[in-house]
């Protein structure tokens, strides 16, 4: 049952000197904000209903999850400091006398409610600080950067590794309850173990007989593997009692462990033959839509995660964002952006700030008829003297050195809301952690610029 507020304070709230009761400048103005009965809406439109438990209250929700990635909090210890905080109980609508949410509740929440309620809840945010006249909207820069993934460094190796780790524990839960099926299955986790050390052993040697090496022991690895996933197969099909719904569950993890396991195999043996270059890569077990980007870094050659789309008004605030799957080029990305901002303004930006990767003749055109006055994209290669003449004007490099700006904030957001690496898992996982990332930057920044 969907829970918006808390009902009254109770007595032991009331009897509260002031001086406690009263909120810090930050909080209070926050809120503020959040008291503001569109950002129910969302929740009211996919969530309502009347059956079952009553949720964490959604005032307290939302709240709760700005403390998180305010201060960059786990959700034990979100709990916990909450709890022992008569001001952060306050600012978070939870009477004195009354139990935490439970840690797994919140976790539960966040995945139930998912990327698009938080997407909404930025754009409530950004149309009503553009009411309150706290922001504006006529410039627009629009930048990418990569959100990793929260795995380990992957090899084909060490991925198959985690194949085998996975398979086995499932077969040994399937043993409890069938242990028929699972006769003649041999646990490789430690011979696999040895393989790897043995690859960071050979690598130390830095000859030219070393990769030799490391593709002999890979291929090692490789048959092992096969090996682990035929024998889950005849498991599968060895299985009584099929219909058992502790034995389903097993099966399809089992399942599903295989099929994910073969195509590190696929991608192993590719790389063994000597193919380097593997379209569409998975680079992790747990974490199977995550693929490695590159982004021209000096310090990180290849990063693995997810690209992030960030864009953002002169005010400072970030009015939209995407997260994509690979890595799609900077130069299909603009048009959408624009889109957004138009969607949310009912106008398009004045101006628009983008760098190179951005630029190209069609996207100028098209930014040009949409009714953009200013487009300030440096082109890229070689440069007719015409060209050139265009970018040396004032506006577009003043455009420029906004646009530059944009990158403190891609830092800022990395460094203080968490958007480096992503805690959540999957595509979906990482569009919700960089929503309430995005989400709580806008709420400091309007705490910060509110009179």
């Amino acid at each position: 049952m969907l829970k918006l507020r808390e009902p009254q304070l109770t007595l032991w709230d009331s009897i509260l000197p002031e001086e406690i009761r009263k909120l810090p400048d930050e909080l209070a103005k926050i809120d503020a904000i959040l008291d503001d009965e569109r950002f129910m809406k969302p929740f009211l439109e996919k969530h309502n209903t009347h059956r079952g438990r009553p949720t964490v209250p959604i005032e307290t929700f939302l709240r709760l999850m700005y403390l998180k990635h305010r201060y960059g909090f786990g959700f034990e210890t979100l709990v916990q400091e909450v709890g022992d905080s008569i001001t952060w109980r306050m600012f978070c609508r939870i009477p004195l006398d009354e139990k935490m949410p439970d840690p797994t509740t919140l976790m539960k929440a966040c995945k139930r409610y998912g990327d698009e309620v938080i997407k909404q809840l930025n754009d409530i945010l950004v149309l009503k600080l553009k009411e309150e006249g706290i922001l504006k909207h006529r410039k627009l820069r629009v930048d990418t950067t990569v959100v990793e993934s929260d795995i380990h460094h992957p090899t084909d190796a060490t991925l198959l590794q985690d194949g085998v780790k996975v398979i086995t524990n499932i077969v040994q839960k399937i043993k409890r309850f069938a242990s028929h099926a699972v006769e003649g299955f041999e646990d490789k986790r430690d011979e696999i173990k040895k393989c790897i050390l043995s690859i960071g052993k050979h690598l130390k040697r830095r000859t030219k007989e070393t990769w030799e090496d490391i593709d002999k022991i890979t291929q090692e690895v490789i048959q092992m593997t096969e090996d682990v996933c035929q024998k889950a197969e005849n498991i599968l099909e060895n299985i009584k009692d099929k219909q058992k719904a502790n034995i389903q569950v097993l099966t399809n993890k089992l399942g599903k462990a295989i099929d994910l396991t073969q195509k590190f195999i696929h991608q192993a043996k590719e790389v063994v033959r000597g193919n380097r270059v593997i379209p569409d890569r998975l680079v992790s077990f747990f974490d199977p839509e995550a693929r490695p980007i590159k982004k021209g870094k000096l310090s990180k050659n290849t990063e693995f995660g997810y690209k992030l789309r960030i864009d953002e008004t002169e005010s400072g605030f970030v009015t939209g964002y995407e997260i994509y799957q690979g890595n799609p080029s900077d130069e299909e990305l603009l048009i959408p952006a624009v889109e957004n901002h138009q969607r949310l303004f009912q106008t398009v930006p004045n101006a628009v700030a983008t760098d190179r990767g951005f630029s190209s003749k069609d996207n100028e055109k098209e930014l040009s008829e949409r009714g953009v006055r200013h487009i300030s994209c440096p082109a890229r290669g070689k440069k007719s003297q015409k060209r050139t003449d265009h970018e040396k004007r004032p506006w577009f490099q003043s455009l420029q050195r906004f646009r530059a700006a944009g990158e403190a904030k891609i830092s800022l957001l990395k460094r203080k809301y968490g958007l480096n690496r992503s805690r959540y898992r999957g595509l979906f996982g990482s569009k919700t952690w960089v929503g309430f990332g995005i989400l709580t930057h806008n709420l400091r920044r309007a705490a910060q610029m509110a009179k």
